[in-house]
């Protein structure tokens, strides 16, 4: 029963993250906490790994809308971003393994907070125009924005692609469909980091046993992502982001009010 939802709910979730062009590994993370109850370092690790499948799955699908040759074409933007996206996950494990669950817990909160305000200000983040900064100051703050990309990857198991996509249609006024692409292949390496550093840290152990599980969730994901993809020309999308934005701002008071109540009865 309990792979039978993993599946139904990484079905879910990956049709919405295929309507709006992202993993949908932002949505997953509360469903794990708050529905499976699993301590929060534990869902941030199967994330990760789910994130992973379902990245790699969606960069393969991607290579037959846009060409493979664009995406090496434009190579220097990933390597900008992503040199910073792996300093920042190999920072971000270190934090979230060695603070206690409560703050862990209230930093995740924090964090969907921020995705949620990207998610509903998305019309207006993904229709402005580059900035048109000279190419060497471009790098320097696609380089830090990447520091950030890599802290929120490895600190929510998410691809980090809500960040990453605006960072690149802003500073390098690259289009929206490339940049999707280019999202993923900086997603793919930041994820890897992220998953290498917990297994060095003892914590992939925490979630062995929970394979089926993965398995069944990272399925349901991979074909909800396909779904979402074909559903993209019935739904308006708009209101979709509004509405998950609101959803993520819903999760991030229930993931914060536990510790916040158990905080003041102290």
């Amino acid at each position: 029963m309990k792979n039978a939802g993993a599946f139904c709910w990484g079905a879910l979730i990956g049709v919405l993250g295929g309507l709006i062009g992202l993993g949908g590994a932002e949505f997953r993370l509360p469903v794990l906490v708050g529905f499976y109850k699993f301590r929060t370092l534990q869902a941030i690790v199967l994330n990760l790994i789910v994130s992973l499948v379902t990245v790699v799955f969606s960069f393969i699908f991607r290579v037959g809308l846009v060409n493979l040759g664009a995406i090496t074409a434009h190579s220097a933007i990933i390597f900008d971003i992503l040199c910073g996206s792996l300093i920042g996950a190999y920072f971000g494990v270190r934090f979230a393994t060695r603070i206690n669950e409560q703050t862990l817990t209230r930093v995740v909160a924090f964090f969907l907070v921020a995705l949620s305000t990207v998610l509903i200000g998305h019309d207006y983040i993904f229709h402005a125009q580059s900035l048109r900064l000279p190419l060497t100051l471009s790098l320097l703050l696609g380089a830090i924005m990447g520091v950030m990309i890599g802290l929120v990857s490895s600190m929510l198991g998410v691809a980090g692609g809500e960040l990453i996509i605006p960072t690149i249609i802003l500073l390098f006024a690259v289009d929206i469909k490339l940049a999707g692409s280019l999202s993923l292949a900086i997603s793919i390496p930041t994820i890897i980091m992220g998953i290498v550093k917990y297994q060095r840290r003892g914590k992939l152990g925490d979630v062995r046993g929970q394979l089926p599980f993965i398995v069944w969730m990272s399925v349901g994901s991979i074909l909800g992502a396909l779904a979402g993809s074909y559903l993209l020309a019935y739904v308006h999308v708009s209101i979709l982001q509004v509405l998950l934005g609101l959803i993520l701002l819903v999760s991030a008071k229930k993931l914060w009010r536990p510790h916040h109540e158990l905080a003041s009865a102290t």
